[in-house]
């Protein structure tokens, strides 16, 4: 009973350390899995507090597994600019907590985001974030290797205060 005592006021004690997002030069990196309908691949994002609430940043995506065997770098490949309103401070639910809407410019399209992510210590945590497509570059119907990063996304995996 001791070590059970004792370890949850350790980890208590390590995640009172964290702050998800602390405003105005504020900079993150996420590395995570990238799941979509055709593709499972890999995420690569990088935020900068830019105020407050709010911080832009770049995310790029690599397709690995695909189900289109012609499918090139390009098809698999996408880079974003971003924007973010980090509302964690404003919802007010833990220091640890942020959460952030967002929209993001790609070699793609232009599409929207929604993400999580919660810090056990002050360098280390997780994310979740999903997204989707407002606009496609290419309106006619989409061949399947056009569809990799053109539809809904999620991803998950870890991120780091730099």
């Amino acid at each position: 009973m001791k070590k059970i005592i004792l370890i949850i006021t350790l980890f208590s004690t390590l995640a009172s350390f964290g702050q998800a997002f602390s405003g105005k030069g504020d900079q993150k990196l996420s590395v995570g899995a990238n799941l979509q309908d055709n593709a499972t691949g890999i995420s690569l994002s990088y935020d900068y507090g830019l105020g407050e609430n709010i911080s832009v940043g770049i995310v790029t995506a690599y397709a690995l597994n695909t189900d289109v065997d012609s499918a090139s770098f390009g098809d698999r490949y996408d880079i974003k600019a971003r924007f973010n309103a980090n509302l964690g401070n404003v919802l007010n639910i833990s220091d640890n907590f942020d959460i952030y809407p967002g929209l993001s410019l790609g070699l793609k399209n232009f599409g929207g985001h929604l993400g999580a992510r919660y810090f056990f210590t002050t360098g280390f945590g997780v994310f979740a974030e999903v997204g989707t497509t407002l606009a496609k570059y290419e309106s006619d119907t989409l061949r399947l290797d056009q569809k990799i990063h053109n539809q809904f996304v999620g991803n998950i995996g870890a991120v780091f205060n730099l």
